[in-house]
This record gives structure tokens, C-alpha cells and sequence, in this order.
């Protein structure tokens, strides 16, 4: 049987046991993108308007909520009606690291009620499979999905080797793991969907131990799915419509040729 990397998101949509990862892999599809835009921006307003400029061309919105000064539930429904609008799914990138219990006050309630409106959340497994179970107790009823993070792309990172490999044994295990984040395609037991950050045209870093791969290299190469790419869109002097067609093409490109390698 063919890799999962080997056959096109809309066979692999087709026949995906996941509902949240069968409407992603259509989207994608459908939309020939594997871009998703991390909006880590301040206000409201910069959030909304980002959303909707690059929306059309972006199959995922990452978003940190926790660092918009002027959050309140207009923000989200402003978001929902811009991911209808535009047809991309919503991934708060909240990074629960708690125990069963904590993460799911933390998922279904606060201020931000993050299950209510993002599709797509992820965790660190630090605390054991119970972080899993927890948020699948809320999110899973809701049609939510989970992506687990097996890889980081800072520099010095410690989710290598028998960590990240744990990671990949209970995402196999737990249905409501839609994915990882990580740098490359983890497993074959199951469809699991890889989202990769720290991609850039150009292969670079920043100050802060950021490390910048190309979609080449993450796409065709290591057979992730999904590029996550924030400030090469919307950083001082970019224009976000440009940039975020230069990196959906580029993107798709590199899955097109990843299809064509024997």
C-alpha cells in the first residue's frame, strides 16, 4: 500500500475515520492550498482584517486569542462567519500542558471558550495520555480535532526522539487526534496529518531561535501536509495578498511534485 504522502488529499478526504480531518483534506483539495496563516497579531481589528484578506487563499487560521488585547465574542463571530466565508477551518493554538481535568476547564470555559469556535486545537503529552482524554471529552462531541506536538521548530527544542515517539503511539490510539505538528510525516497505522511552522521561501532563522525550512524540504521531502507561515506574509513591508499567494503556490507546488516521486 502507498504511503498516505504518496496519494492526493482527496483520496486520503474520501476514506478518513476522522470528520474534521475529511472536511480539511476537502478543503484543501478544493481550494488546491496547503497554506495555513499564523495570525499572531494584537487587536481585534488587525486579526479581522488579516482573516479576510488572506483568507481566500489559506485552508487554516492559527490564532493565539490569548494575545488580542481587545478579545470579546464578536471577535469569534466575526472569525466563524469569515471561515464560512472564505472556506478555511479555525485553529487556536492554545498548547494545553495540564492535567485531564485542568485542560478541560481550560478547553469548554474562560474568557475564550476555545471549543465553542475553534476547530482545530493542540496539546503537549508531558502530562500523559489523560491530556488527551480530557479534551476529548469536550471537543469530541463538539466535532472538534486534536494535533498533538511531537516536533517544535525553535531552536534547542526538546520533543525529539523517544518523546516525539510517544507522542506518535497515543495519537495512533486516540481517534480524536486528527494530527501533529511537527516537521515530516511521523507514522503509516494511520492518516495522521502533519502541520508544520517555521517555513519560509528562504531558509533562515531569527533572533529568538526561530528555524525557517522551505516547502520543498517539508513538503516534498519529508511529506508534511500543511505549512504554517506567519510573519513571511504579513511582516513589516509584505503585502498579505501577494505573500500568501507566492506561499499557496509554492506550497502546492511542492505537493504536486511530491505525488510525482516514485
Amino acid at each position: 500500500m502507498a504511503s498516505f504522502s504518496q496519494r492526493t488529499y482527496a483520496s486520503r478526504g474520501a476514506e478518513h475515520t476522522h470528520p474534521l480531518a475529511r472536511e480539511l483534506l476537502a478543503i484543501m483539495e478544493r481550494k488546491k492550498t496547503n497554506l495555513s496563516l499564523a495570525a499572531d497579531v494584537s487587536t481585534k481589528a488587525e486579526l479581522i482584517a488579516l482573516a479576510d484578506k488572506v483568507g481566500p487563499y489559506i485552508c487554516v487560521l492559527k490564532t493565539h486569542v490569548d494575545v488580542v488585547s481587545d478579545f470579546d465574542a464578536d471577535l469569534v463571530a466575526q472569525l466563524q462567519a469569515l471561515a464560512a466565508k472564505h472556506d478555511f477551518l479555525i485553529f487556536e493554538d492554545r498548547k494545553f500542558a495540564d492535567i485531564g481535568n485542568t485542560v478541560k476547564l481550560q478547553y469548554g470555559g474562560g474568557i475564550y471558550r476555545i471549543a465553542d469556535w475553534a476547530h482545530i486545537t493542540n496539546c503537549h503529552v508531558i502530562p500523559g495520555e489523560g491530556i488527551i482524554q480530557g479534551l476529548a471529552e469536550v471537543g469530541m462531541p463538539k466535532g472538534r480535532g486534536l494535533l498533538l506536538l511531537a516536533e517544535m521548530s525553535s531552536k534547542g527544542m526538546l520533543a525529539t526522539g523517544a518523546y516525539t515517539e510517544k507522542n506518535v503511539e497515543m495519537a495512533v490510539r486516540n481517534e480524536f487526534v486528527i494530527g501533529f505538528i511537527g516537521s515530516k510525516r511521523f507514522t503509516e497505522e494511520r492518516d495522521l496529518i502533519t502541520m508544520t511552522p517555521g517555513v519560509g521561501l528562504h531558509a533562515s532563522g531569527d533572533a529568538l531561535g526561530q528555524q525557517y525550512r522551505t516547502p520543498e524540504k517539508i513538503i516534498t521531502e519529508n511529506g508534511s501536509d500543511i505549512i504554517i507561515v506567519g510573519r513571511g506574509i504579513y511582516g513589516p513591508g509584505k503585502d498579505p495578498v501577494a505573500e500568501a499567494q507566492r506561499y499557496r503556490d509554492a506550497g502546492w507546488a511542492a505537493y504536486l511534485s511530491r505525488l510525482q516521486k516514485d
